[in-house]
């Protein structure tokens, strides 16, 4: 297949072995990090400037749920990822947001906003991925430590503002729940309190919320078991301008794509220190690299396999691999000598979705658990028909279809832009093997 189109938007999608991917690529903004951004600018009900804001469906989705509730957004003239969230106002409408709340997961997000302004709020359960039970008990505690009322009833919850909650709000998290990590900090942003969380989930995504916050007149200590934030006495009036940080997922996508063909590409617009866990990985398996403040170099015709196993474990500990690493990494690892293990504890119903895509394409995987799988490389796979069934299973079908023998062609490609605007795009531009396939 020789066909190169400027971007690829079919809902089928056909990838087959080329040449080894070069050149260099700029990631989107991360939709991990821009959901809690939005999120944040509409709970403090003043004006927020937002740059890099990634066009993914996901991140879409929410500005239209801002919108439905009554805020305002709008676009610098042609500057389609800046966005300027303007507080809304209390308007009636009808009770909740409706369908197109519960189809990602990070609706929940908005709840502290919306208490803001209205003093409560319905949404749906929440939808998105479906990799396993993700439920909100932690969020509904969160809310209930600020004198919150929670209800829930088979088509979603509602929470109401109770009494108002003097002094220090002081909760732990029974496991380090990104959700629940900024819901606490969102809420008492709202509150007007001082927060003292323990167990707190301190991923990037979180951070860059806790940074932006500080441009208001916050302060806050992160330490790996309390992290506290507290609200100053003076803050600017002028207008703050966050930015999304490069999405890492997508830059460690594009790094197990380029080192599964032995290409050498540069990887830029990242933050090095959040692919971290992800580099030493691909070091461990025998890929050198070399990552910058703001780049990461993949040197894959220079790899020399070591033959070690690779342990790959998901968590939500400081500085550990994230889960969402796995998937492409698994993809990756298939072609390499070594027994590995891959486990994502976090969500247990991913390798349900992604292993039996790879069996299709001749993939030896034993099952160990609903999260835990193991194998050994090298492997060499068959293009077949597979199914995005989820954001990240996408991403690493598209890895393993570079180096599969013949054409494989993925389905669902829809699943794939709920996170990335265009991610086969971005292989296309490094020399993949990639098209559109016409119904």
């Amino acid at each position: 297949m020789s066909t190169r189109v400027p971007a690829v938007t079919s809902q089928v999608i056909a990838i087959q072995p080329g040449r080894p991917l070069a050149g260099a690529v700029t990631v989107d903004g991360s939709k991990n990090a821009a959901l809690p951004l939005v999120a944040a600018a509409a709970a403090l009900l003043r004006p927020v400037r937002l740059d890099n804001v990634p066009a993914s469906s996901d991140v879409q989705t929410l500005l239209g749920l801002l919108h439905q509730a009554g805020w305002n957004t709008s676009h610098p003239v042609g500057d389609s990822h800046t966005v300027l969230v303007l507080p809304g106002e209390a308007t009636p409408t009808p009770d909740g947001l409706g369908e197109a709340a519960s189809s990602i997961r990070a609706s929940y997000y908005l709840v502290p906003a919306l208490i803001a302004l209205r003093g409560r709020t319905r949404l749906p359960w929440p939808g998105g991925c479906r990799i396993g039970d993700r439920g909100m008990e932690q969020h509904f505690k969160v809310y209930e430590a600020f004198g919150d009322r929670v209800r829930v009833d088979d088509r979603g919850y509602v929470v109401e503002a109770g009494k108002v909650v003097r002094g220090t709000v002081s909760l732990v998290l029974p496991f380090r729940s990104r959700g629940a990590t900024i819901a606490a900090v969102l809420r008492a942003v709202v509150a007007g309190t001082p927060l003292r969380l323990g167990q707190p989930n301190l991923s990037p995504e979180v951070l860059c919320v806790l940074d932006a916050l500080t441009t208001v007149g916050y302060a806050y200590r992160a330490g790996e078991r309390i992290l506290t934030l507290v609200p100053l006495s003076s803050a600017s009036e002028d207008v703050p301008a966050w930015k999304v940080p490069g999405d890492k997922i997508e830059a460690g996508t594009l790094a197990c794509a380029v080192a599964a063909t032995g290409g050498t590409a540069r990887i830029e617009g990242i933050h090095g220190p959040d692919i971290a866990p992800l580099v030493s990985a691909l070091n461990r398996m025998g890929i050198p690299t070399a990552d910058g403040a703001e780049a990461l170099v993949v040197h894959g015709r220079n790899t020399q396999p070591t033959g070690r196993p690779l342990r790959a474990m998901a968590t939500l500990s400081p500085n550990g691999l994230d889960a969402d690493f796995e998937p492409p990494l698994l993809g990756l690892a298939l072609g390499f000598p070594g027994t590995h293990l891959f486990s994502d504890p976090i969500n247990p119903g991913r390798h349900s979705n992604l292993v039996p895509q790879l069996v299709r394409m001749g993939g030896e995987i034993t099952e160990l658990s609903s999260t835990e799988c193991r194998f050994t490389g090298p492997q060499r796979l068959t293009g077949a028909g597979v199914e995005a069934t989820d954001i990240r299973t996408g991403s690493a079908l598209m890895v393993a279809g570079l180096t599969a023998r013949g054409v494989t062609t993925l389905g669902g490609v829809d699943q794939i832009r709920r996170g990335h605007a265009d991610l086969p795009g971005k292989l296309l531009a490094l020399g993949a093997d990639i098209c559109e396939v016409t119904p």
